[in-house]
């Protein structure tokens, strides 16, 4: 738990030693060890960066997600289309040139097509990605102006390049604040040959010189493929990977931490994601449930991509509820049916009775809240939660404080079924098991036994629709906007759960980079 906890004081520390950062150190240090005198403390911090990736590494994921090669096959499509459409906007300078009598100027050098023929995407073993381009074509068009001896003409030129093959490699990381990130690109770029045919007055006059004028124009497109793939690479993709959810926000009450544990694990046919996987109430966000759960394991490649996620990830959604007060609601008025509440009456009767039979008319009501945090446990045949609650049993006087006739203890077991809904992650409870019991002796319990079931339709009626509204809003996974999960199959294991899935493109790589820009200028 220690270590937990020295993480969550440590976590800002790479944005700096601020006071609030230094205070939750120096109680780690009280908490945990002995107290270090104040001069240790620069030593310590310097230590604490250090030794943070190992200690980020050293914590369970409570969350995995695995991309194919299938997920990578589709992903290709869509890089294919980008890629063109970054070489597209490649710009060049006016070209100037004199070789004896012969002077040129070409400028305005449009790219009018590109076919990218054979193209591969797949994955770079340690490394991350590998894009590659061989044997395609590229057709431009650019304006001439030409003086040779006293000849002056001017006219377009269309030329193809042909035999364009580009070699790209891209480093995935995890960066300083836990999001997947390309750090580096190696790219390496040539054009096999290029041809160039005129027009206008003196075209065929000057066919002898498009050798010369090609050689030139070669060089310089070499020299601009890369540098486009540079930008789309670190500036563009990486504006795309900030819409992935790293710390954020699930509703008013708790957020989501889905910082990465480490860098990516690559192989010829996956790349593997640990995310830390953990919810936290937002009022404290350094008091979270450490995480003693199973790993999840992924063993599967047919699927595009799978998610894995551990008994920890639900538990720790469950605490973050319960210490921000939701587990507790109170049933009386149009929510209680008359058979209960005629039963309630007649079962404290005697109470009532005793008390004041004043009261025999008043109100009643049925307070519940929830005592610890509700735990998960998934096993190969499903998953449930186990509530255990308070019910304490009200009398409402009007104008007066409520009067408690009864206290008992509420045992529940409820199934959960797991799905996916886009890219979000959706539970439905459906309550299986209830019990109730006296918190004052076993006769009393014996008395409650009548109310076992009309409290536990209560609950199905009542209580289990409720929850089900919220947790049908869902929680987003750690996946980019415009690709949603399709053809998802839940599988239950002994700890986790993993769900395999296919993904759909609902935009396309252009459309969301540019709205992430343009969101982002907004902001500023």
């Amino acid at each position: 738990m220690l270590r937990h906890k020295c993480y969550d004081a440590v976590q800002s520390l790479r944005v700096w030693f601020n006071s609030g950062t230094k205070r939750k150190v120096e109680n780690c240090l009280k908490n945990g060890t002995r107290r270090a005198p104040s001069g240790t403390m620069t030593a310590f911090v310097l230590s604490v960066l250090f030794l943070l990736p190992l200690a980020m590494a050293d914590i369970t994921p409570g969350c995995k997600i695995r991309f194919t090669s299938r997920g990578l096959e589709m992903l290709k499509y869509e890089t294919q289309r980008f890629v063109e459409e970054e070489l597209s906007n490649i710009t060049m300078p006016e070209m100037k040139g004199k070789d004896g009598r012969f002077q040129y100027t070409i400028n305005n050098v449009k790219i009018t097509q590109m076919n990218l023929t054979h193209v591969d995407l797949r994955f770079q073993p340690d490394l991350g990605l590998f894009f590659e381009v061989e044997n395609s074509s590229i057709t431009l068009n650019f304006h001439r102006r030409i003086l040779y001896w006293f000849f002056y003409d001017v006219g377009t030129i269309n030329a193809s390049a042909e035999g364009v093959n580009i070699h790209t490699a891209l480093n995935l990381i995890r960066d300083e604040v836990g999001r997947l990130k390309i750090s580096n690109i190696t790219c390496d770029a040539y054009i096999t040959k290029m041809k160039a045919k005129f027009s206008g007055t003196l075209g065929r006059v000057y066919d002898f010189v498009a050798t010369f004028l090609t050689t030139g124009m070669r060089f310089l497109l070499n020299q601009q493929i890369c540098p486009s793939l540079d930008h789309a690479g670190l500036v563009s993709i990486n504006a795309l990977l900030e819409t992935i959810p790293v710390r954020s926000e699930v509703d008013s009450y708790i957020g989501i931490d889905y910082s990465l544990l480490k860098d990516p694990v690559v192989t010829d046919s996956s790349l593997d994601m640990d995310f830390r996987g953990m919810f936290y109430e937002l009022q404290n966000e350094n008091d979270t449930l450490p995480n003693d759960g199973a790993t999840p394991i992924m063993t599967e490649y047919d699927k595009m991509v799978y998610l894995a996620l551990s008994e920890y990830f639900f538990d720790s959604g469950l605490d973050a509820y319960f210490k921000a007060g939701m587990f507790k609601t109170e049933i009386s008025n149009g929510r209680m049916s008359k058979d209960l509440e005629m039963l309630l009456r007649t079962t404290y009767f005697g109470t009532l009775m005793m008390l004041n039979p004043a009261l025999m008319e008043a109100p009643l009501a049925l307070e519940l809240e929830v005592t610890a945090s509700p735990r998960c446990t998934i096993k190969s045949t499903g998953a449930s939660v186990v509530v255990n609650a308070i019910v304490n049993v009200l009398v409402l006087p009007p104008g007066q404080p409520p009067v408690q006739l009864s206290s008992m203890t509420m045992e529940n077991k409820f199934n959960a079924k797991v799905s996916m809904k886009g890219k979000r992650l959706t539970v439905n409870m459906d309550l299986r098991r209830f019990k109730i019991f006296s918190n004052k002796s076993a006769l009393e319990s014996l008395a409650l036994i009548p109310l076992q079931g009309p409290l536990k339709t209560m609950l199905q009626i009542s209580v289990v629709p409720l929850i089900n509204n919220y947790t049908k809003r869902g929680v987003q996974i750690p996946l980019a906007d415009g690709m949603d999960f399709i053809e998802e199959v839940v599988n239950y294991y002994n700890g986790y759960i993993v769900i395999g899935a296919n993904l759909h493109f609902t935009k396309g790589l252009r459309e969301i980079i540019e709205s992430k820009v343009a969101e982002r200028d907004n902001s500023v």
